[in-house]
């Protein structure tokens, strides 16, 4: 009996610490949501919208999503987050974006 009740005590304590539980999906946030690896602004909307209309009560239901199959499920339910850029990828969008605002303000003026 002990060892039933450390078994599931466990689980509980393992679940809480790594992984998204039932109740975090049903309220989190559309930014939330895409911090998830696959999980884009689109796929985070239909979430939203699928669980305005059922609150999820497994990660099972989850699967009812368009576009969510076992394997996003799986990271949903596992919280696998999106990889960081590499700090080479920040530097060409720096470099990028620097190019952008140098071209808007030398379009703004020759008008």
């Amino acid at each position: 009996m002990i060892k039933k009740l450390v078994a599931i005590v466990l689980v509980f304590a393992t679940s809480a610490l790594f992984g998204m539980s039932v109740g975090e999906l049903n309220k989190a946030s559309k930014e939330d949501l895409m911090q998830i690896k696959g999980i884009g602004e689109a796929k985070a909307e239909a979430i939203i919208k699928h669980r305005k209309k059922s609150p999820f009560k497994s990660f099972a239901d989850v699967e009812e999503v368009k576009g969510v199959g076992p394997a996003l499920a799986g990271n949903i339910k596992n919280d696998v987050h999106q990889k960081a850029p590499s700090s080479k990828t920040k530097k060409k969008e720096t470099k990028k974006s620097k190019k952008k605002e140098t071209a808007k303000s030398e379009k703004k003026e020759k008008k």
